[in-house]
């Protein structure tokens, strides 16, 4: 039984404000979506989450039962898409993956990257390198690198950036599937994204 606690949550850059004081929990089950106008902090906000942006001041803490989850152990629990994502070029889709397992610390288990990317619709172009796809492939490929560990966390970032209608529906089944055994934070002004959530959290404001 995964949580999440945000507490007291301020992020500077210079001397711009983006947030401050912010604090939320989030429980197994639940999906939060944060909106705001571009430059409000959506996408650091979930960046500091992850571990990849420290904020100014404030703490995130992970539990597990209850337990908090070592700060150098969080990636393992934790997916991440996000616009801002690079996908090496000159690897194929599989080698991509292999190449996200290894950062992550987990297995890479070919079989199951490749059941993910069936679910994806990715399927056939698995080998392909990722040069050659379209964006909305290579959002689809985000996807699956965010979801390929069952991470207890899912963290998306315009998740829809670059779908299409049935890539709208992928993310749909994606955020409905983490309900069952997770939770997730959305970072998007797209109504549509923002209507999965439980809450709402405006930046803006």
């Amino acid at each position: 039984m995964y949580s999440l606690s945000v507490t007291n949550l301020t992020k500077y850059y210079s001397s711009t404000l983006l947030f401050k004081d912010l604090s939320f929990r989030l429980n197994p089950g639940e999906v939060l979506a944060i909106i705001g106008w571009n430059g409000s902090g959506k996408s650091t906000l979930l960046r500091i989450i992850a571990g990849l942006v420290r904020p100014s001041c404030g703490r995130v803490e992970m539990f597990c039962k209850n337990a908090p989850i070592p700060k150098e152990s969080r990636r393992q629990f934790i997916g991440m898409a996000a616009p801002a994502l690079s996908l090496y070029e000159e690897l194929t889709a599989l080698e991509n993956m292999e190449f996200f397992c290894r950062v992550r610390g987990i297995a890479y288990d070919r079989r199951n990257c490749l059941n993910i990317m069936e679910r994806i619709g990715l399927s056939e172009q698995a080998e392909k390198m990722c040069r050659n796809y379209s964006s909305g492939m290579k959002q689809r490929l985000k996807l699956v690198q965010a979801i390929l560990h069952n991470p207890p966390l899912l963290l998306l970032d315009e998740p829809g950036c670059n779908l299409d209608s049935k890539g709208m529906k992928i993310v749909e089944d994606i955020i409905s599937d983490q309900r069952q055994f997770g939770m997730a934070v959305i970072a998007s002004n797209e109504r549509r994204e923002v209507d999965y959530a439980d809450r709402v959290i405006n930046l803006s404001k």
